[in-house]
């Protein structure tokens, strides 16, 4: 019991250290504790379990779990992209990969997902856990045990049919393109016919 309350502890005071950053949320935060003498750690607190109290049982969960898995991931994966290192540029997009396969997973379960108990506060949490700035995160442990191992397993057999599927694609375009040619010569002579016919 004491390991766990140490553990609280600790994650307090970087939650706090967090909120003390300089940068536009925390200056609104500092307006406000100021005004109420609430500290913005309690404040922060207090909005999360309202977050998470809206998630079980609020309307509009939905919505503010997709805003929630994809706000801050999309505004740090721009940042990445913008960065000249590697690693988080990986890291986020091993998130998007993750979070598409869930997606997809999600669309074809949603039956079953429907009768979940407060289903949109787990899939936040599980979300959350797939951003988390630590070495168990989410998304790469999910990406290295499942995603990865079934990808390389069938790589060849995926390229193939990629391939395959460019080249009948090629054919469409080169076929529309010579159709769409055929159509406007035509076009342009009947055209030419009429007006020599009408002088």
């Amino acid at each position: 019991m004491a390991n766990v309350q140490q553990n609280i502890e600790t994650y307090k005071a970087k939650l706090d250290k967090i909120l003390h950053e300089k940068n536009a949320a925390t200056d609104l935060l500092a307006k406000i504790e100021a005004k109420t003498g609430v500290r913005r750690l309690y404040i922060v607190c207090g909005l999360l379990a309202i977050c998470a109290l809206h998630l079980m049982i609020g309307y509009g969960s939905e919505f503010l779990c997709n805003f929630i898995g994809f706000l801050y991931p999309a505004y740090a994966s721009v940042k990445a992209i913008e960065t000249k290192g590697k690693d988080d540029d990986t890291k986020w997009l091993t998130y998007w990969v993750v979070y598409s396969c869930f997606g997809l997973t999600e669309f074809f379960a949603d039956i079953f997902f429907f009768w979940v108990p407060f289903y949109w506060f787990f899939k936040c949490l599980f979300l959350l856990y797939c951003m988390v700035p630590t070495s168990w995160n989410g998304s790469i442990v999910i990406y290295r045990r499942f995603i990865r191992p079934f990808v390389l397993k069938y790589q060849d057999k995926i390229d193939k049919t990629l391939d395959q599927a460019k080249e009948a694609g090629s054919e469409l375009i080169d076929e529309a393109q010579g159709a769409a040619a055929d159509a406007t010569a035509e076009a342009i002579s009947k055209r030419i016919a009429d007006s020599s016919k009408s002088e």
